[in-house]
């Protein structure tokens, strides 16, 4: 839903992002009806994403302080 996809960002669509994790992932080189049913597929599994999906996290505070070197 929210390309690019990826953790580096490196592919920009996701029948793109279907075909390399095809080939990695699998290890075949999917044609483009195969891709185009997944992708229709993972679309189908998508809804409205929370308005808080792109807050960053409220982390806890520090357990302890960093020693001080006198």
């Amino acid at each position: 839903m929210t390309p690019p996809y990826f953790h580096d960002g490196s592919v920009a669509t996701l029948p793109e992002a279907v075909r390399v994790m095809g080939r990695v992932q699998l290890g075949r080189t999917l044609n483009d009806e195969q891709i185009g049913r997944i992708v229709a597929f993972l679309q189908s599994l998508t809804g409205s994403l929370p308005e808080s999906f792109a807050n960053a996290p409220v982390l806890p505070a520090a357990p302890f302080a960093p020693s001080k070197k006198p």
